[in-house]
């Protein structure tokens, strides 16, 4: 490949960075990497009304957050508009475009007529040899289509897709306010940025043979198109709130992890053999555009949630502690005011599915509970644990606090009692922790630490205590 690679998202500040657009930005950033091309941001703001500072945020986090760095950008296109009026108007002096006049009301007639005879709706050309240009009267400009023979979009998942360029209207590129329209915008930042690859969403198919005679029109080589198809819901149609969570935040909220996300998106529509998980470094080498499916893809939370919890399991701590400091923070926690967030990891690893899992189970060694939960109470702070705990507390007192001693300690009161060992460290579990499962009884009680396991079992005691005297 001789050119030099050059794939670009372009979202529209109107929402969230929702699903979609993210395996979108995913394909064309694992393009532009396998290629060792560039990557390019730019916000497609032209929609005044709907664009939002808020939304521009809730994207570049997004992006940052799933790790799509981008080599250019974000570029702005309300940043832009000298340069597009500069378009419109070689467009216009080189005869590819025309001033509408046409009222809203004779538009809407000529669509009824043609509605009913059958025809397919489109602008006739009533103004587009109108010698009269009244600057007091409100235009819009149309791109001149070629009526005459058809134009065939050589899609690199579709194949060749042909479009009769008699079914196509003269489509408006600057509304009566002087603004530009989508197909414009896009056509001219695609060409002034040098874009060989537009890898986007299959709805943009039907678009695709207009920007490319609006392209042509400028002397401009269009540059290779790739359209991915949708994303289904479980029930087959189009993926939408209704399905779960759509916003890519919203599945950090959640608990996974980005990578984990990132997995699961590049494996919706695209697959190297039987392989299911893959690194980044995989993605990059195996991914070709040419191998995305042509069907939709049926999203499968089921199966997202089972890719989370083999990540948590076969990422290291240390990335584990780091994605879960956030989640510990949204718990109101700073896990920096308690044993190592890396051990804590360590031990719960294979007990959680998602970092929001993680969180709570960990959340003990950090933050002191207000009640016990109401079963592991009630079946192991029975009177008869009172012995038990008092005797575990008056060993505790001046041991070195080690985990090899500390399981000693449970074992040596076990035995003197004769009870076996559950009888003594499920009744201990529930006093430190409030819940009955924690990780192994020594690990909880080292990573607890002398001060906070004393001050919990004597609480319990208490507590047994109460229920004796009642």
């Amino acid at each position: 490949m001789d050119m030099t690679i050059r794939a670009r998202f372009a979202p529209s500040p109107t929402g969230y960075l929702h699903i979609g657009g993210a395996r979108t930005a995913l394909f064309s950033w694992l393009y532009a990497r396998k290629h060792g091309g560039n990557f390019i941001l730019r916000i497609e703001d032209t929609d005044l009304e709907r664009s939002t500072a808020e939304s521009v945020n809730a994207i570049l986090e997004g992006m940052t957050w799933l790790g799509l760095e981008y080599d250019e950008g974000p570029f702005f296109q309300t940043h832009r508009f000298d340069r597009y009026r500069e378009v419109i108007q070689q467009l216009l002096d080189t005869g590819h475009a025309y001033r509408c006049y046409c009222t809203r009301e004779r538009l809407e007639q000529l669509r009824e007529e043609q509605m009913r005879q059958k025809i397919k709706p489109r602008y006739d050309r009533f103004c587009m040899d109108r010698q009269d240009l009244p600057e007091d009267q409100p235009y819009v400009i149309r791109f001149k289509t070629p009526r005459e023979g058809s134009i065939v979009v050589h899609d690199l998942i579709k194949g060749a897709v042909e479009f009769d360029n008699n079914e196509l209207d003269d489509l408006i590129i600057a509304r009566s306010d002087g603004t530009p329209t989508y197909n414009l915008t896009v056509v001219v930042d695609d060409m002034d940025m040098s874009v060989s690859h537009v890898i986007r969403g299959d709805d943009h198919l039907n678009n695709t043979p207009r920007q490319i005679h609006i392209l042509k029109a400028l002397g401009a080589t269009p540059p290779a198109y790739a359209h991915v198809p949708m994303i289904l819901g479980s029930d087959g149609k189009r993926m939408s709130k209704r399905h779960g969570a759509v916003s890519v935040m919203q599945y950090r909220t959640e608990g996974f992890l980005p990578e984990a996300l990132l997995n699961y998106l590049v494996r919706l529509g695209w697959s190297h053999g039987d392989q299911e998980v893959f690194s980044v470094d995989e993605m990059i080498e195996h991914f070709d555009v040419s191998d995305i499916n042509k069907a939709a893809s049926t999203f499968n939370p089921e199966k997202l949630l089972w890719l989370n919890q083999q990540y948590i399991k076969a990422s290291s701590p240390e990335h584990i502690a780091h994605q879960l400091s956030w989640h510990m923070g949204q718990l109101g926690i700073d896990p920096a005011q308690g044993p190592d967030l890396v051990e804590i990891v360590k031990t719960q690893q294979d007990r959680a599915k998602t970092l929001v899992e993680m969180a709570s189970n960990c959340a003990f060694f950090y933050a002191d509970f207000t009640e016990y939960e109401e079963a592991a109470a009630k079946k192991h702070l029975k009177p008869e644990a009172l012995q038990p705990l008092q005797e575990v507390y008056e060993h505790l007192q001046g041991v070195e606090w080690v985990a090899e001693t500390l399981h000693g300690v449970v074992s040596q009161v076990a035995e003197s009692l004769q009870l076996k060992m559950g009888k003594v460290a499920q009744p201990l579990r529930v006093a430190i922790s409030g819940k009955a499962a924690t990780p192994p009884i020594d690990t909880t009680l080292f990573l607890l630490g002398r001060e906070k396991t004393l001050a919990r079992m004597r609480h319990a005691i208490e507590h047994v205590k109460q229920l004796g005297s009642t």
